[in-house]
């Protein structure tokens, strides 16, 4: 079957691209009056560690999160946008924001709270939720990734590349299925399943390519 996309899903298409050029425009020569993306790096870099370190004791299911555990905008950062996910498998590419309340939800995919930030490193694993959407495709197809598949990570600094590693469906509360696990850089994706419905997660687990 030949997909055919709605025209509000071209239109929120055409919206992504330009928000990441103008992402991509502003990270590469930011206004130095306004921006400070080293002191955000390495903010986020010991906010990651932390986390490792206490064991991420506060995590609970992906869609319980509405509000970030940093503002962007201290650092400079639009909408709390803190990069975009693409997966070239499914012809879909998202802004990614910080916190899961309903607005950004609408926007585009939500980085889970007391979960890595998405800036790569060992002993890391970014968890990025989605819907799977009706007139905005989001993840709707998730579930035609296939292991192998590669998972790009752009945000304020740089271009990170993962790989589909495993796939499952747990419960909401299997949160144990959602932590960092020892030595891995890892990108967690997960939504709603089954498709339509609310009552599991699907999830698949990304490792970050070597070298």
């Amino acid at each position: 079957m030949i997909y055919y996309p709605s025209v509000e899903e071209m239109i929120y298409e055409n919206e992504i691209a330009d928000l990441k050029s103008d992402f991509l425009d502003e990270a590469e020569d930011p206004p130095k009056s306004l921006y400070d993306f080293d002191l955000l790096y390495k903010y986020l870099k010991a906010e990651n560690k932390k986390l490792y370190e206490t064991g991420q004791d506060s995590l609970t299911d992906a869609f319980s999160y509405e509000q970030p555990a940093v503002d962007l905008s201290d650092y400079g950062i639009k909408d709390n946008c803190i990069g975009f996910i693409s997966l070239p498998s499914i012809e879909m590419e998202l802004p990614i924001y910080l916190g899961a309340n309903e607005e950004n939800m609408m926007k585009g995919a939500v980085h889970l709270t007391q979960t890595s930030y998405p800036i790569g490193g060992v002993n890391t694993n970014s968890v990025i939720a989605a819907h799977r959407g009706t007139t905005k495709v989001m993840f709707r197809n998730i579930h035609n990734i296939q292991i192998g598949d590669q998972v790009i990570i752009t945000n304020f600094r740089e271009v990170l590349n993962y790989r589909a590693a495993e796939i499952k469906i747990i419960l909401p509360n299997d949160i144990q299925e959602l932590l960092i696990r020892e030595g891995r850089d890892m990108v967690t994706l997960i939504s709603c399943n089954p498709l339509g419905e609310n009552y599991q997660r699907y999830v698949v687990f990304c490792e970050r390519d070597a070298g």
